[in-house]
């Protein structure tokens, strides 16, 4: 181990599309200096990157542990880790690091006392954020029925007296930075998590961020009504969505204002970053910059995200990695095909801490040293459920029966009480293809480099045939090798009494007291005959 361990900062919006980046060229409108400047001189930017899942619970259960959501069953919204079970913040607390995280991690099951302080040294939860000033137009949403009124659009956010609208997450950026600023421990490492809220909806920011948004640059928006042969989760959402009323402007005002949560915290970051600086560790910061996954924004005609929808607004995700200053980094992007399970590898290879389990993920450090490097042939992600499976979170009631028309998440209940609609899926991606396994329904199929807004589905089209069965083939050796993992520590097939009974007939009176010693030390089944032979 080296002499000195690099402090990781974790810094993670939520519902961050990777186009939210200005640096990835994919949206000219977007507003990302600091995070652009970041990459430019001091991390790698992975530009196919992507999630394991595309709602957030089972995203974060994913990529601090280094596992897939099908090999424990994290899979659902109501199912966190439990005591028992561990992730990156117990393993490195445990080697020793001091790990700081805000209450917003969507991780550890709340209903066991004591459970999620057990895997931290310090949480922070803001108060202040709280009260933050509410939108300026309160009527925004609109009437039931209404063209905003499933588009989770608040538009424009009043300010203070002070000219801010200061949320929970600028609290938690100040505590975080507070807490730099005062780190005085020179051989402890600091373990720092920023769980955000922004960008996730409502769609709603202050200025400067609102109007910073030049609308004439922004991407044209893929419409639903051009595609062909998209899954029933995505034409059931749109249909109980109904967001067909706005106009390209109204989407665009919609798109803007996320653009503008971006920017917000891109500046955030900038504030963290600059912090780090100013005490003189950031040079010793291994520093991470990932999205649980994204968010439709207007394409599809979708506001907000489902869970077993796997286009790239979703699935397609910012990660940002820095290493530390004994780590050389090819400063840049990177075009690799990397996952967020790789996150946690990286983290335990650049703190030099053993794993306590097994686990899927890839370091990203050859990656980073040489941007050139491909990390992996393929992305995959999950989500869904299977027929029946109505038990497993309150999105999957028979009739969606947990879910009111007044509830903004009235239309994707309803679609995810669908047993076809919302079957249990898997999506394999590669640079050049993406294809979609379901359970039940049909399946899906894109041809990436003619159709990088995955609009047509070529399932059935028959020019595809063997590139289908060749993504078929790395799906089902991709499930054969990550289904299960097996725990590092073992059982014994006996117990002491049992082992005493198979060897009491080798062994000398005198020496009983000696060899039940040495099954009580755990000596194995092979040794211990060995042992009693020895005495003949």
């Amino acid at each position: 181990m080296s002499q000195k361990r690099p402090h990781i900062i974790i810094f993670n919006p939520d519902e961050m599309r990777a186009d939210a980046l200005h640096h990835l060229g994919k949206n000219q409108a977007a507003v990302t200096p600091n995070l652009d400047k970041f990459v430019q001189s001091d991390a790698v930017s992975f530009e196919n990157a992507f999630c394991q899942n595309p709602v957030c619970v089972p995203s974060r259960c994913s990529f601090f542990t280094g596992l897939y959501p099908h090999t424990t069953g994290h899979r659902t919204m109501t199912y966190l880790l439990r005591p028992g079970e561990t992730s990156m913040f117990k393993e490195l607390k445990d080697a020793g690091y001091y790990v700081w995280m805000n209450n917003r991690n969507d991780l550890y099951a709340g209903q066991y006392s004591g459970w999620m302080e057990s895997n931290a040294d310090e949480i922070f939860y803001p108060e202040e954020g709280s009260r933050a000033p509410k939108a300026m137009n309160e009527n925004q949403r609109g009437e039931e029925g209404g063209k905003y009124y499933y588009s989770h659009y608040e538009g424009q956010l009043n300010v203070d007296e002070n000219g801010k609208n200061y949320t929970s997450d600028d609290e938690t950026i100040d505590a975080a930075i507070d807490k730099i600023k005062n780190w005085k421990d020179e051989k402890q490492p600091l373990c720092m998590f920023l769980g955000l809220f922004y960008p996730h909806p409502p769609y709603q920011v202050e200025e400067p961020y609102f109007s910073a948004i030049d609308r004439s640059k922004l991407p044209d928006r893929i419409r639903f009504e051009d595609c062909i042969d998209k899954s029933k989760m995505l034409k059931q959402y749109h249909e109980y969505q109904n967001l067909e009323g706005l106009n390209e402007d109204e989407w665009d005002e919609i798109r803007a204002t996320y653009a503008g949560m971006c920017m917000k915290v891109d500046e955030q970051f900038g504030k963290l970053v600059q912090a780090l600086k100013d005490v003189g560790i950031y040079d010793d910061c291994a520093i991470f910059v990932m999205s649980d996954h994204g968010d439709f924004v207007g394409d599809y005609g979708m506001a907000e995200k489902a869970q077993s929808s796997f286009e790239d607004c979703l699935t397609k995700v910012p990660f940002l990695v820095k290493p530390p200053k004994n780590i050389p980094v090819d400063a840049g992007v990177s075009d690799s095909m990397v996952e967020l399970v790789d996150f946690y590898a990286t983290v335990m290879d650049f703190a030099e801490v053993v794993p306590s389990h097994e686990h899927f993920g890839r370091s990203l450090r050859g990656a980073v040293i040489d941007r050139s490097k491909q990390v992996r042939e393929f992305s995959c992600c999950e989500g869904g459920r299977r027929q029946g499976e109505l038990q497993c979170d309150e999105y999957h009631q028979p009739g969606g029966r947990t879910a009111q028309p007044a509830d903004v998440y009235w239309p994707k209940k309803m679609a995810q009480a669908d047993d076809e609609a919302h079957a249990k899926a898997t999506m394999l991606r590669t640079k050049s293809f993406k294809y979609v396994s379901r359970i039940t329904g049909e399946d899906e199929l894109y041809d990436l480099k003619n159709d990088p807004q995955e609009k047509i589905n070529q399932i059935n089209n028959i020019e595809y045939k063997e590139i289908l069965l060749q993504l078929k083939d790395k799906l089902l050796r991709w499930m054969q090798e990550t289904s299960d993992i097996v725990p590092f520590d073992y059982d014994s097939r006996m117990n002491e009494t049992m082992l005493w009974n198979l060897v009491k007939g080798m062994v000398p009176a005198d020496k009983e007291d000696d060899v039940r010693g040495k099954i009580r030390s755990g000596i194995s089944i092979g040794a211990l005959f060995g042992y009693c032979k020895s005495m003949r």
